[in-house]
């Protein structure tokens, strides 16, 4: 009830709302580097994450995964026919032991009946997500790899970041360079000379695991300037 109360698409349903649409989900765990659904399979089940971290990654077609995205306890994810999406096109791994709720497409359809604020919601976010892949698509041919991977430090930080008591904000996640790359539209190469840029200007720390933002103005002036 907690994660769902956190689910943007269920914002403002009572109680008694959630608790039909719970009684409507199944929890589900995985662990580390298990596939929650991989790209291709049928499209049947929409997912909120409720605990842990996934990361989205897409098939290209040299037979590499991309990665475009990562989920946090709250996400909506998935895909279902009914909305237009035979299958996934993306695969969701777990990048640590996770927990995430799933409904199946006549389940979610009868939500979407009984709540039509949910089915306009539904068209918000699809409207958002073509938005946003017009606007990286714009970004991945103006802006330079400097500025692609300082804003997607500055997404994930707003997602995942945690204060530390010396004032940077950690990202605990395993992110690759190759990762980045896949997230920024660039290749490891250029993504790793620009993370060893920002660490030698003082402005980042990484390890294998996270990543610190030490200064954020900075990176944010890294995204402000002119390519």
């Amino acid at each position: 009830m907690k994660v769902l109360g956190q689910v943007p698409l269920f914002a403002g349903l009572s109680h008694e709302d959630l608790v039909g649409i719970d009684h409507r989900m199944v929890s589900l765990s995985w662990a580390e580097d298990d596939p929650l659904y991989t790209a291709g399979d049928v499209a049947e089940h929409l997912y909120v994450m409720a605990a842990g971290r996934a990361k989205v990654s897409r098939p290209t077609p040299n037979g590499q995964d991309v990665v475009v995205d990562l989920l946090a306890p709250g996400d909506l994810f998935g895909g279902m026919h009914t909305l237009g999406q035979p299958t996934y096109p993306e695969t969701v791994r777990a990048l640590t032991t996770t927990c995430a709720l799933r409904i199946d497409t006549r389940a979610f359809r009868d939500v979407m009946t009984q709540h039509p604020e949910v089915a306009l919601r539904v068209v918000d976010d699809v409207t958002a997500l073509l938005a946003q892949a017009r606007a990286d698509v714009t970004a991945q041919s103006t802006a330079t790899v400097a500025q692609r991977v300082a804003t997607t430090l500055l997404r994930l930080a707003e997602k995942f970041g945690q204060d530390s008591s010396s004032g940077a904000t950690l990202i605990q996640l395993p992110l690759s360079r190759t990762d980045l790359a896949g997230m920024t539209g660039s290749t490891p190469e250029s993504v790793s000379r620009v993370m060893s840029q920002l660490r030698k200007d003082g402005i980042i720390d990484s390890g294998r695991r996270w990543t610190a933002i030490l200064d954020g103005d900075r990176l944010l002036a890294t995204v402000a300037a002119s390519a």
